[in-house]
């Protein structure tokens, strides 16, 4: 199935960041949101979540503008006050087989279909994503910084997947995934070239810079 592309809020010009993110409109809508799309290793994290229509947190940002305490400190908060929350993963296998941009967005569809309640209307950060049922959905590229419940969802997908990316680091500690994360420094390519990929490296993806071709 390929993305559907949708139009973004129309109206006045977006800010980039909000000094006071958005509601959502209307009861049980869910934002989403992944991490991790553009990693050399490690899976694909989606977060899903609907919040109270009154929750606010002066914090809440967009996660990619948030320290690593911050985003902690807001992960336990929006775990605790949201109506529903889930995370999923689509690990480096998959996203071999169906590619990035599917693999995000089948994480998002993953999440979503954990959620209890299920919501109404789903917000998507970006400007791509799969029809989930009959659920009407808008896309909103930079969404995490305009609407509270996709940062909440962002911050969810980016703690989940740290947390995971620093597990891993333990059992393959030569691609510095405790600094890294799995993304493409130049620490991490060395690591490549000089163990190899590990299990959890993405085929598909150029591993290090002197690659031309991988052989499956």
């Amino acid at each position: 199935m390929t993305g559907i592309r949708q139009k973004v809020l129309a109206g006045t010009k977006q800010p980039k960041v909000q000094q006071r993110l958005l509601p959502a409109e209307g009861p049980l809508a869910a934002g989403c949101d992944e991490a991790g799309r553009g990693c050399l290793a490690g899976p694909v994290v989606a977060a899903a979540v609907i919040l109270p229509e009154d929750f606010d947190h002066p914090l809440l940002n967009d996660s990619k503008q948030l320290s690593e305490k911050r985003r902690d400190l807001l992960r336990s908060v929006i775990e605790k006050e949201s109506l529903a929350w889930a995370v999923a993963m689509v690990h480096n296998d998959e996203i071999d087989r169906i590619n990035i941009l599917n693999a995000s967005i089948r994480a998002m569809h993953l999440a979503i279909g954990q959620l209890k309640p299920q919501p109404l209307s789903l917000l998507i950060d970006g400007n791509r994503f799969h029809p989930y049922g009959k659920t009407k959905y808008q896309c909103i590229v930079k969404g995490d910084s305009i609407y509270k419940c996709i940062a909440a969802a962002s911050v969810l997908a980016k703690t989940h997947r740290d947390e995971y990316m620093l597990k891993q680091h333990e059992k393959y500690p030569f691609y510095a995934w405790n600094k890294n994360k799995g993304y493409p420094t130049k620490m991490h390519r060395q690591g490549i070239e000089e163990h190899g990929a590990s299990p959890l490296h993405r085929l598909s993806f150029k591993l290090t810079e002197q690659q031309l071709k991988l052989v499956f």
